[in-house]
């Protein structure tokens, strides 16, 4: 097996798994992409994959365990916070909300895991979970895929592009935060 499709298996099954660090891989195998090591095209859709299958396993996992999973989940203060945000809003706008909370800390976790527990219809929540897995997985590859083009170091790159998303990162948690309060 190559590095490329090791690469690339590494990134599906870390993808899979909610709370692993997904958008370092994504970033990681982005600036690869950049650097000819595979197609930025083969990132986004073998990320999309995964998030996607993790998505339906967590939605199942809350319709089938209802609040039991959140509530244990709940116990760390981050999750709690995406939990409070996320419930009441879900009620009232859920698909853009799923998207959105996408891009939040554990946001894609805890938002299928509520609209299981509420009970959402499972081809909404597949729609919604599709564009939102499809937006943030393409974003986070083509940071990664830009750093990689800047500097051809890949180790530098990695860094470029990781703190870039930091950045962005804390800069979409906030507004959604301070919306929340204005809300």
């Amino acid at each position: 097996m190559d590095a490329t499709t090791t690469g690339l298996l590494v990134l599906f099954v870390v993808s899979l798994v909610p709370l692993l660090p997904t958008e370092v891989t994504i970033l990681a195998m982005g600036v690869a992409a950049a650097q000819g090591g595979t197609s930025l095209a083969l990132v986004i859709a073998v990320a999309t994959a995964g998030c996607l299958v993790s998505d339906q396993a967590l939605y199942a996992l809350g319709r089938f365990g209802g609040r039991a999973a959140l509530d244990r989940l709940s116990r760390r203060k981050k999750i709690a916070a995406g939990i409070g945000w996320l419930d009441g809003r879900l009620q009232r706008h859920p698909r853009p909300v799923l998207v959105i909370a996408r891009w939040l800390p554990s946001g894609g976790t805890v938002g299928a895991l509520l609209a299981g527990s509420l009970r959402w219809p499972m081809a909404e929540f597949f729609t919604a979970s599709a564009v939102g897995v499809t937006l943030w997985t393409s974003y986070v590859a083509f940071l990664g895929y830009a750093g990689g083009q800047i500097i051809t170091e890949p180790g530098i790159s990695m860094l470029l592009s990781l703190g870039v998303a930091l950045v962005l990162g804390s800069v979409i948690t906030y507004s959604v935060k301070r919306g929340a309060k204005a809300i």
